[in-house]
């Protein structure tokens, strides 16, 4: 398998903190990479590190089997990067932000006006070309901050929180025009704080936390690192302590936990755990509205392996 991006013993040094520790790992051609990790994982110094914005300790960066310097300009115009922060020119309408930003990689006007109308098909902001950016909601505003970054049809796309405070239409949007362009042949470094996104869209995931990597897979081969098998919940009103422990001792048990009138119990293994747990709850006649079973989730095993939550 082609690696687009190596990363091989990276480390980064802030006086005391060593925010990057000897950190590996590769991105492959053509997929979607998702990097998670709590606050202070190291995720943006790692970015920041692969496209030579800092400095780093030690270690070796290579992007299409280069290695990565700040005047690697050859690599960097293959590059494109969304961060965060909305990056746009308030005085020029949609278009022609996106020529701007085109037209520092892209000379040739025809060719540039095809992908600038591309961009803006793909982020769907057809209706909106002659809006300047005030006149957009938040939405529409990260829809053209995207557009701007990958206009030029970059072989590598770095997008960090690309969704972050965005409406549910701008989401599924902006989604599917990642997607699109990882089928088109763009190779996608992934940031966010959105767990279902991760699921829906990456290929295979990164764990960070203290700048070491914690777990790679695919979503499914790390929901097989959890030390859990089942989640049962239970809507139960008014539990008395007493049912409580005797659930705790039940077979298989790993935990319990009842907080407003939920009651989660994870199974350490078993496969009739709900039936169980259903036959328990109607020999002691205790009523419960609502019961379901699921697997341990993706955040799960984050939480399990960082003891954080995604947004900590």
């Amino acid at each position: 398998m082609d690696n687009i991006i190596e990363v091989r013993n990276l480390s980064k040094q802030y006086k005391e903190l060593k925010a990057i520790d000897d950190l590996s790992f590769e991105v492959h051609k053509g997929e979607i990479l998702g990097l998670l990790g709590p606050n202070g994982s190291g995720k943006s110094t790692t970015i920041n590190c692969i496209l030579s914005l800092l400095n780093f300790s030690k270690g070796s960066i290579k992007i299409f089997n280069k290695e990565m310097k700040p005047t690697a300009y050859d690599i960097k115009a293959k590059l494109g990067v969304v961060f965060q922060d909305i990056s746009v020119f308030e005085e020029l309408t949609v278009y022609e932000n996106i020529d701007y930003f085109c037209g520092l990689y892209i000379k040739d006007k025809n060719k540039r006006k095809q992908y600038i109308n591309d961009a803006i098909e793909l982020v769907g902001l057809e209706e909106f070309k002659k809006f300047r950016p005030k006149q957009l909601s938040g939405g529409l505003l990260r829809r053209l901050n995207i557009a701007c970054g990958i206009a030029h049809k970059p072989e590598l796309i770095f997008l960090d929180e690309p969704t972050v405070a965005v409406d549910p239409q701008s989401r599924n949007n902006i989604l599917d025009g990642i997607k699109k362009l990882r089928d088109n042949g763009a190779t996608i470094v992934y940031t966010t704080h959105y767990m279902e996104e991760v699921e829906i869209i990456c290929d295979r995931v990164i764990i960070l936390d203290k700048g070491k990597v914690l777990a790679t897979g695919t979503t499914d081969e790390l929901k097989e690192l959890a030390s859990i098998e089942e989640k049962v919940t239970v809507e139960i009103n008014n539990l008395e302590e007493k049912y409580i422990e005797q659930i705790r001792k039940l077979e298989d048990v790993h935990e319990v936990k009842y907080n407003g009138n939920i009651l989660l119990v994870t199974y350490k293994k078993g496969k009739n755990n709900l039936l169980e747990l259903m036959d328990y709850l109607k020999r002691e006649n205790i009523k419960y509205n609502k019961i379901y079973s699921e697997r341990p989730t993706l955040n799960d095993v984050f939480l399990e392996l960082t003891g954080k939550e995604l947004r900590d």
